[in-house]
């Protein structure tokens, strides 16, 4: 009887922990906010690559980046938006054979208004939701209307100074009066980078924000000109603030993990900070 007794209990207990992984699971799927990474990460890789790897790490959502070779699977030459509809219908496929969307794509600029309409006709043939780039203000207007005819949104990004856009001060006061489909990328480390603090900087981009480049970075070292990429949790990234702030804004969309460091192996660490972003949308949910 005793050892019926332990044996039930000890099944309750597994459905209990079950359910509640389940819940949370479920919440942070609600939660709208879709983890994926940009194809950067892996750069020393081809594209291949890079899809399989982000299915190695259970994600299923890519961010690819212009000139990563494409790899044996897909075929010669680099991701790029003048591929021929041959290569594109091979990188969909191979991107759908392992499970993996790819998103969004940049960070990318382009000359004129004729690569401008090439870009967003590949964007739009190759199912991209979200084109990530740094446009010079003057092309702004006309890019605006790309985006609406071809429903695809704009998510600028914000490098380090002296780029356009490195404070969001600079990215409002030039898409002011902009349609709603032109919007940020916001680099979280980069603005912790350049001083802003990338809590506040969200709250000056609501209504704006389109996508994240999700880093943590380390503390300033002597000797260092850079604060380099760290697992998250480890550096001086507030992320509860971030995601505390995305909540509070209902933003739903792309969080790219974008880790430059220990780029010949970078999986593992990776790992490490999807189970904290994880841990911190449980607590968050």
């Amino acid at each position: 009887m005793k050892n019926i007794i332990k044996n039930s209990i000890f099944f309750i207990l597994i459905l209990f922990v079950a359910g509640c992984s389940s819940t949370n699971k479920d919440k942070i799927e609600e939660s709208g906010l879709l983890l994926g990474v940009q194809a950067y990460t892996f750069h020393k890789f081809s594209f291949q690559q890079a899809i399989d790897k982000v299915n190695q790490l259970g994600l299923k959502y890519i961010e690819a980046y212009y000139g990563q070779p494409l790899g044996e699977a897909i075929g010669e030459g680099k991701f790029d938006y003048k591929m021929d509809k041959v290569i594109q219908q091979k990188v969909l496929d191979y991107a759908k054979s392992r499970n993996v969307k790819i998103m969004a794509s940049g960070v990318i600029n382009c000359n004129n208004n004729d690569e401008w309409k090439q870009l967003f006709e590949f964007a739009k043939a190759m199912e991209i939701e979200v084109i990530t780039c740094e446009p010079d203000y003057n092309m702004l207007k006309y890019i605006d209307e790309l985006a609406n005819q071809f429903n695809i949104d704009v998510a600028i990004h914000n490098h380090p100074k002296p780029s356009l856009y490195w404070t969001p001060e600079l990215f409002l006061e030039h898409v002011e009066g902009l349609s709603n489909c032109i919007g940020s990328c916001v680099d979280i480390g980069h603005f912790k980078r350049m001083g802003v603090d990338p809590v506040e900087a969200l709250k000056k981009y609501e209504g704006r924000i389109k996508s994240l480049h999700f880093k943590d970075i380390q503390a300033k070292q002597e000797g260092e000109e850079e604060q380099r990429d760290i697992i998250w949790g480890q550096g001086v990234i507030n992320f509860e603030g971030v995601l505390s702030e995305l909540k509070s804004q209902n933003f739903k969309g792309l969080l790219s993990i974008e880790y430059e460091y220990n780029w010949e192996n970078s999986v593992p660490d990776i790992e490490e900070c999807i189970k904290y972003f994880n841990a911190e949308l449980e607590k968050l949910y």
